[in-house]
């Protein structure tokens, strides 16, 4: 049937009114329930992308419907608060049958509406929003009600809306015809005695007999009234719902157990169980969710939701969206429009007697209504209530935790627990196995406002009870550690225990369990939150805690655990970090333990002030957001990370894409944040909830690499750039479903896009190598700059391929600073002249760059794994901030310029202050490096990063000789034992002896045509051997000049040995990639034997201190064991998944240690070839390593038992039980090898960032 014409003609007319400000989706469910509406329409409504285009499809489709659809269009109108467009509709409302009537779901039906009117049911609140779901839920409970009698129960915490969902829950057409057709009766209850009861009753007996012949007279007692209630409900009224309002008492519900049908609202879920019959139950959520609160607020104000002040959505967060706070708010609003502040700050006060309002609800106030709840419980149970002040809000704690804070048995607080969850005055958490409880938001403020003279000997009890239960040993299981190690700070400073809290804080043992179970940022979050109070016993000491802390934090993340008094020995000495760990690595070396003190540490400045691990992949982005206050990260893993910027603490982690996320950043307000992927989308989240608020996916075809927020919120706009050929620079609104603009111009992907300061300008770098400048406003090109042009042309005369990385704005918008290969430019924005030009390194790239909003300072972020400062007025390099252990990918000063962000394919971000870091005078050793052990000396030989060779001696530091810058760069050295001197070979294949310390050339030996890569003295000090990329060893009788060629190797040869053979020491066991090894006689130069070992390159061999065998190992994953007699294979040892790397005997030649670039560590059997052992971690770490990176080196101890090892940090092992001993994490990574005394005693080595380890067991 289709709809009246005059219906019809009302829709047409009022038809852009409704488009403009029905919530489509909100209507729905009233129409769907009426029957006039399909899911499959619902889903065609919802996938339109905005709410005004839902609301267009939804008209279109009631004109083609019929009188039904506009009738129930018109009540949901009615429900969800629209009356002025209901009113619209109102006259034009067209007439259908009663059976058709009978098919609503609607309240308004003039049926339903007598039925509820007669039975005393409240009329809807003047302010109302439907919660669909829970009043489904209640329909669903009361249909069970139709074939037989029985008890439906609403139970919730004050406030929460179980009398408004018990009402609108019968508003039902269907629901009272069919299932009650005697009627609905409601009794408001409440607290009552026995005497106010019996009215209730008496009230209720007048009501049911009024359509009687004749009234009996009123009964006089409470059991009287109950069997005149059983006769009239099962003779007179047997299909009649009756609906307890607000009960307290079971004695109530036993007045009314009389086999009938019961709706009841509750505070108390255990009620029910005092009565007979079926029991069905429904849990009324403490809290609306934010857009139902909001609505409820415009509609007291009248206004959109839009239109609110920010306030709404604090008040609404503040009261965790609670109905009652929500409303009586409300109410006070639309009476004082302008006290929005004020009601937030009575909130965040805690002055819930200012929240108060005249209305149909029981209490006035909101501190009555919290009251009332805790007024019925028996006193031991009102106390045990009042200790849960102490708690933090939205923190969940085990009944373990309680029973201690209690001083009761765990079953004896369990009983507590749920006598507090039955009256809704605690929640219980069942996701979680032990039960997890806690307080909702409101609850815990009125608590902490009535017992606020109590507050310092609440947590004082608490930090007692603790002390009390755990003198003997810490807390062990997850549910006590999870609670104990986050909070107890927290009770010891609000008790005002400020000893007890600095012995807590400044202990090494409390560091190392929290960190343990909590991870480092909720300590470093301690030192900061509890700073102020620390700071008044010895500011000094907390800040060496915190700063151990923020250095170290992402060791301490690491699995398996690190052992925190190795990384505290590490510190300072003059650090009480250090003193503790030194105290405790003494007495664990009494017992057995090994600890390393790293002897020369003070030679070393740390300029980085936090580091942080967030992903288990490379960092390809990080930013601040503009209040500095959080740090968002992304990169090889499609999660995105948010953190505080101050601790590192880990706010919110969700999958943000279905491939890597490229790009993040913040929203002007920091309310949103905007990722992009490699899957082609771009994304726009809400910051605190991280929930999906906008999807943009169809319009970039391939990655996009960047996003970026205009700078301000007066007009709002989204930047993008990706891969893209053409089409590769878009403008977002996020009120549309599509791009705004597409700026054309750029023939390859564009890399970087920038807002300038006032939002007027957009700049782009592109793989085209130009930079370009657009006007946001009509997305026109306003300027391009050929970067690529500003680098010379290549030799056969083509242009160079020139990548513009990126670009950054300065903080005037003046000038415009871009990046590209080893060279960052600066240009002045209206002439486009270049003003500066800023070189790296030629073996460099510039990855990144930023300019400081408050200075003159720019940021560059290499793939050399550095970051630099730069002042473009003065072009001078401010700063050096090494540190990171691969590529930079992004640099970001923070807001107001004090701090500077940088991320990496270490897996790090790190924080730096920019007052502080600087160019540091620290000279970096290379890793190619020779040391000499002799009586308790210990001489270090290494090139430095400018070229020269330095000899230091490395118990003092001291520099004994420095050379010049040599011409060409210094590939190794080689220290003499006999004499004082030193050899030195280079990149141009020449060799040099320089006298030690003086630096005399006693000899220039060049020959060779290649990089020379390994030169060693003989033992008597007089022949120099030395080994080349070209593929010969060259023997020189270095005071003469003398030489022989050692000529058959194919590839280059990068190490040899000495054989120790028992009858000559002129033997020399050479190695090649070509995949041999061959033995020569140095005197005559002859070549002795040629062996073929392996079918890829050997990459390592190690001789026996017997002079017996010789191993080799090799890119095919394998090890050989060879005999120095028959020069045959004894054994082929398999099972490395990897190349195998590093290899060494033991002094006893009967076991053999082998590594490979998976980090793994095998100890064989030289008897029969038998693997023995595997050392390695369970799990392989943050570099996708056993050990942090390929195994370059291997040594064991004198006596065997200790094996030492190399990779991206140094292991030792037990060699009998494969299992590890200890590690040191160095500052860089990628050791290439480590020198270990005769001893075993000490250890040296050199990382990847120039840093000299010089490592002595502690005694």
């Amino acid at each position: 049937m289709a709809m009246d014409e005059g219906a019809r003609s009302c829709l047409l007319r009022s038809r852009y009114t409704l488009e403009q400000d029905i919530k489509a989706t909100y209507l729905m469910d009233h129409m769907i329930s009426d029957g006039v509406l399909t899911g499959d329409e619902e889903d065609i409504i919802r996938s339109k992308p905005t709410r005004k285009e839902q609301a267009v499809y939804l008209l279109e489709l009631l004109l083609r419907k019929d009188n039904r659809t506009y009738i129930s269009f018109y009540n949901a109108l009615v429900r969800e608060s629209y009356g002025d467009l209901a009113g619209l509709l109102h006259n034009s409302l067209p007439l259908i049958s009663p059976e058709a009537e009978k098919s609503f779901s609607d309240g308004g039906t003039p049926h339903v509406q007598a039925v509820l009117s007669e039975g005393g049911v409240p009329q809807r609140p003047v302010v109302f929003v439907v919660r669909q779901e829970l009043v489904n839920q209640v329909k669903e409970k009361l249909w069970h009600l139709n074939k037989e009698s029985g008890w439906v129960t609403v139970y919730g915490m004050a406030g929460s809306g179980k009398s408004v969902l018990a009402a609108e829950a019968v508003r039902d057409h269907a629901l009272i015809t069919e299932c009650f057709p005697g009627g609905v009766h409601w009794l408001s209850i409440g607290q009552l005695d026995r005497a106010d009861l019996l009215v209730r009753m008496q009230s209720l007996c007048f009501r049911l007999e009024q359509d009687l012949q004749s009234v009996s007279r009123a009964p006089s007692s409470l059991d009287e009234a109950k069997e005149r209630l059983r006769f009239l409900m099962l003779r007179r009224y047997p299909r009649t719902l009756l609906i307890l309002d607000d009960i307290w008492d079971p004695l109530v519900l036993k007045a009314f157990d009389i086999q009938c049908r019961v709706l009841l609202t509750t505070r108390d879920r255990s009620l029910a169980d005092s009565v007979s019959g079926a029991r069905h139950e429904v849990q009324v959520e403490s809290g609306l969710d934010e857009d139902k609160a909001l609505e409820i607020l415009s509609l007291y104000v009248n206004n959109k939701v839009q239109r609110l002040p920010e306030q709404a959505r604090s008040i609404v967060r503040e009261c965790k969206g609670s109905p009652l706070v929500v409303s009586l708010i409300g109410a006070l609003l639309r009476e004082f429009p302008d006290r929005w502040g004020y009601y937030l700050q009575q909130l965040q006060q805690k002055q819930f007697k200012r929240i108060r309002k005249s209305s149909s609800y029981d209490y006035d106030a909101l501190d009555q209504a919290m009251a009332a709840s805790i007024q019925v419980l028996p006193d031991e149970h009102s106390t045990l209530y009042k200790d849960l002040t102490v708690l933090e809000k939205d923190v969940k704690v085990s009944a373990k935790v309680l029973s201690i804070m209690w001083g009761l048995e765990t079953e004896e607080a369990e009983d507590v627990l749920q006598e507090f969850v039955n009256k809704s005055l605690l929640f219980r958490d069942c996701h979680h196995r032990p039960y997890r409880y806690y307080l909702h938001d409101l609850q815990l403020d009125f608590l902490a406002e009535q017992n606020r003279s109590q507050i310092e000997s609440l947590h004082s009890k608490v930090v007692r009870q603790y002390q009390q239960f755990y003198k003997q040993s810490p807390p062990t299981s997850e549910d006590e550690c999870s609670y104990w190690f986050r909070f107890l700070p927290y009770h010891m400073a609000k008790a005002n225990l400020t000893q007890e809290l600095y012995s807590l804080m400044f202990s090494l043992d409390w560091v190392r369990t929290k960190a343990c179970i909590m991870g480092p940022a909720h300590l470093i979050n301690d030192y900061v939150e509890y700073g102020d109070i620390l700071d008044k016993e010895n500011s000094e000491v907390r800040s060496q805690f915190q700063e151990f802390l923020s250095l170290n934090g992402h060791q301490l993340e690491q699995r398996p655990f690190p052992d925190v008094v190795q990384l505290a020995l590490s510190q300072p000495d003059s650090s009480e970090v250090f003193r503790q760990a030194l105290l405790q690595a003494q007495e664990g070396a009494n017992r057995g333990r090994l600890y390393l003190d790293w002897q020369n540490k003070s030679s070393l400045e740390s300029l980085s002030r936090l580091i942080v691990q967030p992903h288990q992949g490379s960092i390809y982005h990080a930013c601040f957001s503009h209040d500095g206050a959080k740090i968002a990260s992304c990169g090889a893993s499609p999660k995105l990370r948010v953190f505080k910027s101050n601790t590192g603490e880990k706010l919110l982690e969700f999958q943000a894409h279905d491939d890597d996320v490229i790009c993040c950043a913040f929203s002007p307000d920091d309310r949103l944040l905007a990722t992009c992927s490699s899957d082609r989308k771009v994304k726009v989240w809400n910051v605190e909830r991280g929930t999906l608020m906008r999807v943009f996916e169809d319009e970039h075809e391939e990655q996009v690499n960047h996003c970026q927020f205009t700078n301000t919120q007066r007009r709002l706009l989204l930047a993008t750039c990706s891969n893209d050929k053409f089409m590769n620079t878009k403008l977002w609104n996020l009120n549309k479903p599509s791009s705004q603009n597409t700026m054309f111009g750029h023939l390859e992907p564009v890399n970087h896009c920038c807002f300038s300061p006032n939002d007027t300008y957009l700049s782009t770098s592109s793989s085209d190598g130009t930079l370009k400048l657009w006007e946001v406003s009509s997305a026109n090109e306003w300027k391009s700059i050929d970067v690529q042009g500003l680098f010379p042309e290549q030799s056969d005369g083509e242009q160079a391929e020139v990548i513009v990385k990126c670009s950054s704005w300065s903080a005037n918008g003046e000038r415009i600073i871009c990046a590209a290969k080893n060279t960052v430019f600066v240009f002045e924005v209206q002439t486009a002249a270049m003003l500066l030009e800023i070189r790296a390194s030629r073996l460099s790239t510039v990855q990144y760059c930023h300019a400081c909003p408050s200075s003159n300072l720019v940021a560059i972020a290499l793939s050399h794994y550095a970051v630099e400062l730069w002042d473009i007025e003065s072009n001078r390099k401010m700063a050096d901030c090494s540190g990171h252990l691969s590529w930079v990918h992004c640099v970001q000063f923070s807001p107001e310029g004090s701090r500077l962000l940088s991320c990496s394919d270490d897996q790090t971000f790190r924080l730096w202050e920019t007052a502080k870091v600087h160019t540091t005078s620290a000279v970096r050793l290379k890793r190619d490096s020779d040391v000499l052990f002799s009586d308790g000396d210990i001489t270090v030989a290494a090139a430095d990063n400018l070229n020269r060779l330095q000899v230091r001696n490395g118990q003092t530091g001291v520099v004994l000789f420095q050379s010049e810058e040599q011409e060409s760069r210094i590939r190794c050295t080689c220290l003499c034992v006999q004499s004082s001197a030193v050899a030195l070979g280079r990149e141009d294949g020449n060799v040099q002896v320089l006298e030690l310390p003086s630096g005399t050339l006693l000899a220039s030996l060049p020959g060779h045509t290649k990089t020379v890569l390994h030169c060693q003295f003989s033992q008597d000090g007089k022949t120099l051997i030395s080994s080349s990329e070209d593929g010969t060893i060259r023997v020189w009788l270095w005071k003469t000049g003398e030489y022989k060629v050692l000529q058959g190797h194919k590839e280059q040869v990068r190490h040899f040995a000495l054989l120790p053979t028992p009858l000559s020491a002129t033997q020399v066991l050479s190695w090649s990639y070509d995949g041999t090894v061959k033995v020569w006689d140095i005197e005559t130069g002859e070549q002795l034997h040629d062996i073929v070992c392996h079918g890829g390159a050997v990459l390592a061999c190690d001789v026996s201190q017997d002079g017996r065998l010789f191993v080799t190992t090799s890119a095919d994953k394998t090890a050989k064991v060879w005999s120095c007699a028959s020069w045959d294979c004894m054994h082929l040892l398999t099972g490395h998944q990897d190349c195998v790397r590093s290899c060494r005997f033991s002094w006893d030649c009967r076991r053999l240690a082998t590594g490979d670039d998976d980090g793994e560590i095998r100890l064989w059997n030289l008897m029969n070839g038998s693997l023995l052992k595997i050392c390695s971690a369970v799990n392989k770490d943050a570099m996708d390593s056993l050990h942090g990176g390929w195994v370059t080196d291997l040594h064991f101890s004198p006596d065997n038992a200790v094996l030492v090892s190399t990779g991206g940090y140094i292991k030792w092992w037990d060699v009998e039980k494969g299992e590890a001993l200890q590690t040191f994490y160095p500052t860089g990574a990628n050791l290439k090898r480590i020198h270990v005394s005769p001893d075993f005693s000490t250890f040296v080595t050199i990382d990847n960032i120039g840093i000299l380890y010089i490592l002595k067991k502690v005694e």
